[in-house]
């Protein structure tokens, strides 16, 4: 029995949600998004995983160093692009495709005097207004990448939602027009569906989609769970109860007293906290499986430890697994009692927890 906190990441899950991104998207290739450490379901092991994805898309470099010396030989887009001239040659040997997004870069591109040529993604701002070139310079970027030596023919056109998320909103038709417009009549592939666009504007699909959160079977829709979109959760986080306290109305528990008890009931002590990723903010009430029940999270979250309030009638036992989030407990749950999104409760997960993977 370990006596740390484990995720159990379900490797036939992943599996699952790629082929029901190719199931709403037949038309397009996938551009798996496997930043900040594959959402932190463990970035080597998702991409061999995902073996059936067409590319990968990590934003840095050394996540795409880290996929190459692990092994995965399939395209990797960088989706910050380089940050300096000195980086062509290494993006070069090993095989890597950037975004381009300012005239830096361009400048870079041109002036570059490389062995070979870069397969480049030309990054469109079309409302985002973060990355991007502005539409007003894309005729001159687009000529001079099909003029610069450094390029290779064929460049790809993309753009960024920031609203596919809020399907009522009128924002992510509005950056359609905008990218679509710009480009008419040009012949480059494209890419501007993340996960919600993906599940909510199929005709923003185009030729490649680059689903990120779904994957993991999360929704990207704060009112949703994975499920209700025929996905699969991936990672299971779980720890153990390792103390059970009796406690009587009106006392209180935990840093500050934060939570009192309504009558006279039993706590549980369960070895996670914010040291392992979960999260310090999660309110009085959050949800924890444990036993085939829910329990509400009572009191503060601890570097080490949350307590659960069990109940009078508690039959709980010491080393009980609780689940953290998982199949049992969405983790979009967990996330809104946190007053946070799923992408954070992932990232944030260290290296404290041990992870398994389930073939």
């Amino acid at each position: 029995m370990s006596r740390r906190p484990v995720a159990q990441i379900n490797l036939q899950a992943l599996q699952h949600n790629l082929a029901r991104v190719r199931q709403l998207a037949p038309q397009s290739q996938v551009l798996a998004v496997l930043k900040a450490n594959a959402y932190g379901h463990g970035l080597v092991r998702v991409a061999q995983a995902l073996s059936d994805a067409d590319a990968f898309a990590v934003a840095r470099i050394d996540e795409a160093l880290a996929l190459r010396t692990g092994g995965i030989v399939k395209p990797i887009v960088l989706l910050e692009g380089f940050y300096e001239a000195a980086e062509l040659p290494l993006l070069l040997a090993n095989n890597l495709q950037t975004v381009v997004h300012n005239e830096l870069q361009l400048q870079a591109l041109e002036q570059a005097a490389l062995d070979g040529q870069l397969k480049v993604w030309l990054k469109i701002d079309s409302g985002m207004h973060r990355l991007g070139i502005e539409p007003a310079q894309f005729d001159d970027f687009y000529r001079r990448l099909w003029q610069c030596s450094a390029v290779l023919p064929g460049i790809r056109l993309m753009s960024h939602f920031c609203c596919a998320d809020e399907p009522g909103s009128d924002r992510t038709l509005q950056q359609l027009a905008v990218f679509t417009d710009l480009i008419a009549g040009k012949a480059e592939q494209r890419s501007l569906a993340n996960s919600a666009a993906i599940l909510a504007f199929p005709q923003s699909h185009a030729e490649w989609v680059r689903p990120g959160l779904m994957l993991h079977g999360i929704s990207p829709f704060i009112d949703q769970i994975g499920t209700a979109h025929h996905l699969q959760p991936v990672m299971r986080l779980s720890s153990r109860l390792i103390a059970l306290r009796k406690v009587r109305a009106g006392e209180r528990v935990g840093y500050g007293g934060h939570w009192q008890a309504a009558c006279d009931t039993t706590v549980g002590v369960i070895a996670v906290g914010y040291g392992d990723g979960y999260p310090r903010h999660a309110f009085n009430g959050t949800p924890v499986w444990l036993n085939g029940r829910e329990v509400p999270l009572a009191g503060r979250v601890s570097m080490d430890m949350i307590t659960v309030d069990l109940g009078p009638n508690a039959q709980d036992k010491l080393g009980d697994e609780a689940v953290l989030w998982g199949p049992e407990l969405a983790i979009e749950r967990v996330a809104a009692c946190a007053a946070t999104i799923p992408y954070e409760l992932l990232c944030n997960i260290t290296p404290r927890v041990d992870y398994q993977y389930l073939l």
